[in-house]
């Protein structure tokens, strides 16, 4: 291989960066930060808060889908640019179950 052609920025070809070893504690802490919110979210469910019961199980959801897209698919050590799409496809999802809770809400529920 030709010295010309070497990237050591990986400029050229961001896809074969240097790849980290994540350390076994912290995947444990993942793993016990999602036990906990998972906890959490059935506790929720024995709670009547009316309206907002879906809302939580939706935030508690989006907390427990960050941690797995920053932590077991790596988003958390990549470039910008693959940070960025990620962040615009999480927030599309948002929009969508946005959308969707209004709905829910909107509806004259029992008065038809």
């Amino acid at each position: 291989m030709s010295s010309e052609h070497h990237d050591p920025s990986n400029v050229t070809n961001p896809e074969h960066a240097e790849h980290r070893i994540v350390q076994p504690g912290t995947y444990i802490a993942v793993y016990v930060s999602l036990l906990v919110l998972t906890g959490l979210t059935v506790a929720a469910a024995f709670v009547d808060l009316h309206i907002l019961n879906p809302i939580l199980a939706v935030g508690i959801a989006c907390i427990k889908g960050t941690i797995v897209i920053l932590f077991f698919m790596h988003v958390i050590f990549q470039s910008k640019l693959i940070k960025m799409t990620v962040a615009a496809g999480f927030f599309t999802f948002l929009i969508l179950i946005g959308m969707t809770l209004s709905d829910y809400v909107s509806r004259a529920w029992g008065l038809w």
